[in-house]
Order: C-alpha cells, then structure tokens, then sequence
C-alpha cells in the first residue's frame, strides 16, 4: 500500500450557494473509484475540514461518473456577501480536500495520470542571451 494525497488520484471542483460548500471528487476508473467510496468518508472529509465546517456534512455517490459529491453546511462563515474570510465562495475547498491522504495499492498509485512526478531535468543549463 501507498500513502498518498487524493490530488495523485482523482480531481476536483468546489462552489458555494449562500453558506454552503460543495466539493466533488471525480475518479479516473471505477477501480479509484471504490477507493474513494471506502476511504473518503463524512468522517474523514469532517476532521479534514475542522472548524472551517460548523454544520452538516453530506456525502452523495454519483457512480455513473465515478465521483463523490460533499455538501459541507455552515462552511462559508456566512457566505459570500457576509463574510470576512479569505474564501467566501468555498473555491480552496476543492484544492483543500485534495490533500486528504489516503492508503492505495500500489498498482493503483503506480497507474494514475494524476500522480506528482518531479519535473525533468533540463538537458543544458540556461544561460543570458548577448546582445548582437
């Protein structure tokens, strides 16, 4: 098994509607998939969220498309006209839930397009152009 953040496995989009949040987590395969509905519980996704989320928080499966949609209440402080925090439309959440770490098999996390590879090495160093 390998740990490692949701953002390796899956994508995701975030937006609000008054003082409430939502994220969707979008698999990539059905096989990804059964690991989120195992791994990203209400539970898990609460603890994530902390204090950031005073109310509910509502999981719904949309298996047709392979993602898990959290409906996350009191989460906006207010919303976005009444609010003072940084994020009053609920768009870092996304980015946020992302990070969760999660336990994969291997074979999972060695397939996946989304998982983090360090950048190639330049071939030659850059250097400043001269003028002619």
């Amino acid at each position: 098994m390998v740990a490692c953040p949701l953002r390796d496995l899956c994508g995701a989009r975030s937006g609000d509607k008054a003082d409430i949040s939502d994220v969707t987590l979008f698999a990539d395969d059905a096989e990804t998939y059964a690991l989120l509905l195992e791994q990203v519980t209400v539970d898990r996704v609460r603890a994530h969220f902390g204090a950031l989320v005073a109310g509910e928080v509502v999981r719904y499966e949309a298996p047709n498309v392979w993602a898990l949609k959290f409906v996350l209440h009191h989460a906006l402080d207010g919303g976005a006209t009444a609010s003072l925090r940084s994020d009053t439309q609920g768009k870092t959440h996304g980015l946020s839930l992302l990070r969760l770490v999660v336990d994969v098999p291997e074979a999972v996390f060695d397939r996946s397009r989304r998982r983090h590879r360090p950048p190639a090495p330049q071939e030659t160093p850059c250097s400043p152009t001269t003028p002619a």
